[in-house]
């Protein structure tokens, strides 16, 4: 499927159930069931999220096996084609070699571009090291018929940002069609911007969407979008217009729990917001990942209060 980067695609959550033996296991159909919902939410101005995330970092992609990781993409690759959006995942290895298996793996459930974040290595890799490892990847991709979208992000890569120079090399691949980048210093997108105004390049952060926007970036990948797509895809709508006043004024709504996306423990802040959001409290706190205090639960409820009642000011609640 041919990628449209111009606009805002969620990275969805992965729901659970207990199992009979008390166990967390994937609700397959709920998983289905919330993405559908985003997928299917229009802006203000008529359009839809331009993509579908799966298993990424809101997607409790670290807690799950590579077994379920599959199953996982493999439903949601059903949700996609029915809403004609290109499914999306994330992908990181020790090794190149180990990380073309992986590629070649999620070309086969439906899959069409992976997300490759850098070598997981205790070192950090020379520019020689990353380059080859994006290589083979670019390669393998192009192979089994999907594209891939070098990732930077420093703080889960453990190490240092990948360098402008390399990134300016790695989206010369012909098979890279955009380059996601995960920070709050938007700089970055500016700059390569200026070497190359041709470039497509995806924020990964909710709380500089705008900021983003300006230096050149065609769209983002949203956590906060889950909770409320139409607020979302109508700021990126601005955005892509250049009416900077109305997509600042969403930004500033969505503010207290935008910052929820740029924490550590982003995973399980947002999961409960979106779970308090459908009154689904128990559910939203059903999540491999850390155990949330009294403190941080509450804290998430009335950043999400505060976010929703400017939004409904602004007939962005759907």
């Amino acid at each position: 499927m041919k990628s449209n980067w111009d606009g805002v695609m969620p990275a969805v959550f992965t729901w659970l159930k207990e199992s009979k033996s008390g166990t967390l296991e994937i609700d397959f159909d709920e998983t289905q069931k919330q993405a559908a919902e985003i997928l299917k939410t229009q802006g203000k101005g008529g359009s839809r999220m331009s993509g579908l995330v799966g298993s990424g970092t809101l997607g409790e992609n670290s807690y799950l096996s590579n077994k379920q990781r599959i199953s996982l993409l493999k439903s949601l690759s059903e949700v996609a084609k029915e809403y004609n959006v290109p499914l999306i995942s994330g992908a990181a290895a020790e090794t190149k070699e180990e990380l073309a298996k992986i590629v070649e793996g999620l070309a086969t459930v439906g899959v069409d571009t992976v997300m490759v974040m850098p070598p997981k290595t205790k070192t950090v890799p020379s520019d020689t090291e990353m380059y080859e490892y994006y290589v083979l990847a670019e390669k393998t991709a192009r192979d089994v018929g999907v594209t891939i979208m070098p990732y930077n992000n420093p703080d889960a890569a453990g190490y240092h940002a990948i360098s402008t120079e390399l990134l300016l090399r790695l989206s010369q691949l012909s098979n890279v069609t955009a380059l996601k980048i995960s920070t709050i210093d938007v700089s970055i997108i500016e700059t390569l911007m200026l070497k190359n105004k041709d470039l497509k390049i995806l924020a990964g952060v909710d709380t500089v969407t705008v900021h983003a926007g300006l230096a050149g970036a065609c769209g983002g990948i949203t956590g906060v979008g889950n909770i409320f797509p139409k607020a979302s895809v109508t700021m990126q709508e601005y955005v892509l217009k250049g009416q900077w006043d109305k997509a600042n004024k969403i930004s500033q709504a969505l503010n207290s729990l935008s910052y929820l996306d740029a924490q550590p423990l982003l995973l399980e802040y947002l999961k409960l917001a979106m779970g308090i959001h459908h009154n689904d409290v128990a559910g939203g706190l059903l999540t491999f990942g850390k155990k949330l205090n009294q403190h941080q639960i509450d804290d998430v409820k009335a950043r999400y209060i505060l976010a929703k009642e400017r939004l409904e000011v602004l007939d962005l609640v759907s």
